[in-house]
């Protein structure tokens, strides 16, 4: 099935969904993310088919998340490393993980959770706060169309 490009609809939501909206595109994110660069440590960690992987990381490096660089110990392989845009990812890799830890597990069924590695410490649940700082839910906000900041 072809998926409909999103590209010249106004919300941002549909947009970036339009780039990193498929499961294979945020799992190669978060295992960037995680430290791995290379094409064998993402397919090992994924299992993913070779070709998928290979349109996956070319899609990614397309629109800007991950760049091409040579490897890191000096040999002939290259290395998939994230952008500035790649790591702003984090943020919503962190919140997924909150929902689906909240919302995809059986009480005692064991998950993976991240840590502060300074202190071994959980994460803070994420909140997002007006400019004021107040806590603000859905049925605070509303979507606005505006001109773009770029």
């Amino acid at each position: 099935m072809k998926r409909t490009s999103m590209e010249g609809v106004a919300c941002p939501v549909a947009r970036s969904l339009d780039v990193i909206g498929d499961w294979w595109s945020m799992l190669i994110v978060r295992d960037a993310q995680l430290g791995l660069r290379r094409f064998g440590e993402f397919q090992k960690s994924l299992g993913v088919a070779k070709n998928i992987l290979s349109q996956r990381l070319r899609h990614l490096v397309a629109h800007g998340i991950l760049e091409v660089q040579p490897a890191s110990d000096g040999s002939a392989w290259q290395e998939y490393v994230l952008t500035e845009k790649g790591q702003r990812l984090f943020p919503i890799l962190v919140a997924l993980g909150e929902w689906g830890r909240e919302h995809c597990f059986q009480e005692g069924e064991v998950r993976t959770e991240l840590r502060d590695k300074a202190h071994g410490l959980p994460l803070k649940p994420l909140e997002v706060r007006a400019a004021d700082g107040r806590l603000l839910t859905s049925q605070d906000t509303r979507a606005e169309r505006v001109p773009s900041e770029r």
